[in-house]
């Protein structure tokens, strides 16, 4: 019976164990099959998004395509412009010089006969030299150079008052003439003084907003930075932010963007994007009207949109915290009065004085001084070619052509120098001050020099054993001409040379 019911038990044993063996294997099954379904599934999300993704690269790949394309074309209809351009040059110089060696060819035969000439004329010289040597009982040399003694010593005389009396008369004339209409110009054209220097400072309901403005990891200031163009302080200041660009327009766009995204309180990347393109939009179209107002303002109508575009930049522009468009404005109405008074084309002399600094609402973003660029960028736009040429010339770089472009550099000369018009920094002002004094001490002879009236005038004390009364008045062009051309500053500079001769004896 023991063995039976071992025999039993075994079985059952060995029952149970197949049954969960059977069991187990058909749970392994089952789960192969779920993980098989689940991976058959990511496969085929996989592919979805492969075609999606293949999709749109295609589609951007076609853009990029189609605007490689268009750019092409467009590079390809300026070099047949260019082209064409550089034909009609090469057909002018080769005319030109068609016309140069005719001239060569009627120039030597000339210079044949001149030569010709020439050696008949050196030899009855050589002849009445010897026979003026043999009744002078003197040589050439010595001659010459008791008469260049004598002329010399007269001429020193003669030149030195002559010189000092045309000054003077013309001194006073001019200077008449110049306070009467540069007076009746101020007085007749009414400008602010020059406003305080601002900072970009965008003010903050709390301090709270900054770490707002931040962002995590500062993901929001980075691309605030990143889509404006600008570089943005969060310092100590209580409540406050600084935004810094040296483009003025970025700047604006900047500080505009940030107030509304402050006072929306809604600050991550994708709204600061869309924020800055908003105001980017609002700050052109801002652009465009002070120019049109400005056009207006200085009676200057039917400019090119491109122009007006370019001119009103200018009133995010200031030189030293002048601002450019006023400055512009001003300058146009300035030369319209002196023209007026001088019997010159006053439409020209207001547009040229309007457009002078266009230049420098570019000159940022080229190469080249801003009348350069300003005088081809309206070359470009159909504006006059006399008025092209006040915009190149006001700061002599080129010739001036005519009457109209004097009266634009002294226009610009009056806005600019005018009180209250700009002003400096102490440290520029510094540097000014030591610059002019080192101009004039650059110049042989000269023993000091002092700067004074807020560098308006520089007085040079030069030794008299080292420089005389006509050296002393050379002096002072020379050094007026070195200030000019080394330097910049708004109005004039007064070059005064002081020469002193004292003579001391003792009585016994």
């Amino acid at each position: 019976m023991n063995t039976t019911w071992v025999i039993g038990v075994g079985v059952a044993l060995a029952a149970g164990v197949l049954l969960g063996y059977v069991l187990r294997h058909m749970q392994l099954e089952r789960s192969i099959k779920n993980r098989q379904a689940e991976a058959d599934r990511i496969l085929e999300q996989a592919r979805g998004n492969a075609k999606d993704i293949e999709l749109a690269a295609k589609d951007q790949a076609l853009e990029i395509r189609n605007t490689a394309e268009e750019e092409a074309k467009e590079r390809r209809l300026e070099l047949s412009r260019e082209e064409k351009g550089l034909t009609r040059r090469r057909a002018s110089i080769d005319r030109r010089f068609e016309q140069i060696d005719k001239r060569e060819q009627a120039l030597n035969k000339r210079q044949s006969t001149i030569d010709r000439r020439t050696n008949e004329l050196e030899q009855r010289y050589a002849e009445t030299l010897a026979e003026l040597e043999r009744v002078s009982q003197m040589t050439q040399e010595e001659a010459k150079e008791q008469l260049l003694e004598e002329v010399e010593r007269e001429a020193r005389v003669d030149m030195v008052r002559i010189i000092r009396q045309i000054e003077e008369e013309a001194q006073m004339e001019g200077d008449r003439r110049a306070r009467e209409l540069i007076a009746d110009a101020i007085q007749r054209v009414a400008s602010d003084h020059v406003s305080e220097i601002t900072v970009s400072v965008v003010p903050l309901p709390s301090d709270d907003m900054k770490g707002r403005i931040i962002g995590r990891n500062g993901r929001n200031i980075r691309a605030f930075e990143q889509a404006a163009g600008v570089d943005v302080v969060v310092d100590d200041t209580p409540e406050a932010v600084t935004i810094s660009c040296f483009d003025s327009v970025r700047r604006e766009i900047a500080r505009r963007a940030m107030e509304k995204l402050v006072l929306d309180g809604r600050i991550h990347p994708a709204h600061i994007e869309k924020i800055v393109r908003q105001v980017g939009e609002e700050v052109d179209r801002a652009i465009v009207e002070a120019g049109e107002e400005a056009s207006f303002d200085a009676g200057v109508p039917g400019l090119h949109p491109e122009v007006i575009k370019k001119l009103g930049r200018l009133k995010f522009r200031t030189s030293y915290g002048q601002n450019q468009l006023a400055h512009a404005v001003e300058t146009a109405q300035l030369a319209g009065v002196i023209a007026a008074e001088l019997g010159a084309n006053v439409d020209a002399a207001k547009t040229g004085g309007l457009l002078h600094d266009l230049g420098k609402s570019m000159d940022h973003e080229v190469e080249g001084t801003h009348a350069a660029l300003g005088a081809e960028f309206c070359r470009r736009h159909n504006v006059p070619e006399h008025v092209v040429n006040m915009i190149a010339a006001h700061h002599h770089e080129v010739e001036q052509d005519s009457v109209e472009a004097v009266i634009v550099e002294a226009a610009d000369a009056i806005s600019g120098a005018r009180p209250g018009a700009r002003r400096e920094s102490l440290e520029q002002y510094i540097k000014r001050i030591r610059a002019l004094e080192e101009v004039a001490n650059s110049f042989d002879g000269v023993e000091q020099s002092y700067a004074l009236q807020a560098g308006r005038e520089i007085r040079v004390i030069v030794i008299p054993e080292d420089i005389d009364d006509l050296e002393a008045t050379r002096l002072a062009r020379s050094v007026a001409k070195k200030i000019e051309e080394g330097m910049q500053y708004p109005g004039q500079i007064k070059v005064t040379v002081i020469r002193e001769t004292r003579a001391v004896d003792y009585a016994k």
